[in-house]
């Protein structure tokens, strides 16, 4: 197998945030047949969880809607639904940990190159492998942060929910109808604190897979090492700051992933609008698509998202290096490692 060709050296300096996505996306471009190789595997395996997901809310949405009109045990419907809403829980869990393992597998893969020590995109799943057990442990200390994030921001928002319930209960035309408008303002407020605690997340461990792919720490040191280097600042001004420069990022990056799944994903859509609503999960349950033309165009989707998600991954990789090369040297340490190397072999 050939070796992906790497910049020379003196390309390793600090970049501005412009700089990092036009290297993210050249990078992507040159070497797309291996990011997507290296993504199509994680993104498979997060799409048959998704799946499972998908059929598992139809058969519990059956179930209440039988039970509901008397041709079913509602106490067997409610223990599925019991039961469907642990399998959400458990599907999140892991699809961020494919999401954050995928991270640390492409980084491997672009660092390396960028520092120019190119390796092959085996060896980022061989190290992926490797540092299985401290990325597992990484990734579970990052998640009481997510929940509590999450409950934070979206606290203003029950509280909202609260009122709008309390006005109901008083009675009356003008409070049943404040009391609806409330509610409708609450929920929005509580999807707009789960977006935020969601976002939040994705920034504060955006580095996580970066760290644990070029350096050897404990689980707990590599958690503690992501967050130290998304603190502080690493020039002068407002964009200095390295949060805000993550920020920035992140924001890039999630515009691009959702417009990729938008795009991506308007076959299964158009698919599923044939047969129903699928906006509505219990016309869903009622007229199911079948899976033999649903699973084809969600295939697409899959295949869609690999080729362009990979990109986001590019950037938090070249993010990881620049935050390195500005705080740490990391350019001037390479070349000086390169020049003593040369010397030896002279």
């Amino acid at each position: 197998m050939l070796r992906p060709v790497s910049p020379p050296l003196s390309d390793l300096r600090p970049l501005g945030l412009g700089e990092i996505i036009d290297r993210s996306a050249t990078f992507w471009r040159k070497h797309l047949k291996h990011l997507f190789l290296l993504s199509f595997g994680f993104n498979l395996l997060t799409y048959i969880l998704t799946k499972a997901l998908q059929l598992a809310m139809q058969s519990t949405l059956a179930m209440l809607q039988g039970a509901t009109k008397g041709e079913g045990d509602l106490d067997a419907a409610l223990t599925g639904y019991g039961q469907f809403l642990v399998m959400t829980a458990g599907m999140l869990v892991a699809t961020f940990w494919l999401y954050w393992l995928s991270t640390l597998v492409v980084a491997r893969y672009v660092v390396s190159a960028q520092l120019g020590e190119p390796v092959p995109p085996a060896e980022g799943l061989r190290r992926g492998l490797k540092r299985l057990g401290a990325f597992t442990g990484a990734y579970a200390l990052s998640l009481p942060w997510a929940v509590g994030a999450t409950l934070l921001m979206s606290l203003p928002g029950g509280l909202v929910i609260g009122a709008g319930a309390a006005m109901l209960g008083l009675g009356g035309t003008a409070g049943r109808v404040a009391g609806g408008i409330v509610l409708v303002i609450g929920t929005l407020l509580v999807m707009f604190g789960m977006l935020g605690g969601l976002l939040w997340y994705l920034l504060r461990f955006s580095l996580l897979g970066p760290v644990l792919a070029m350096e050897d720490l404990s689980a707990v040191r590599a958690f503690r090492r992501s967050g130290e280097l998304l603190s502080g600042r690493v020039e002068p001004g407002f964009f200095g700051r390295v949060r805000v420069r993550a920020i920035i990022l992140v924001t890039v990056v999630s515009v691009i992933l959702v417009a990729v799944s938008l795009v991506s994903g308007l076959p299964a859509l158009i698919v599923q609008f044939t047969y129903s609503n699928p906006f509505d999960p219990v016309a869903m349950a009622s007229n199911p698509v079948p899976q033999a033309i649903l699973v084809p165009a969600e295939l697409l989707q899959v295949v869609g998202q690999a080729v362009f998600n990979s990109m986001g991954l590019v950037f938090y990789a070249l993010f990881y290096l620049d935050i390195r090369v500005r705080r740490e040297g990391l350019d001037l340490e390479s070349r000086l490692e390169a020049r003593s190397t040369s010397t030896v072999a002279a």
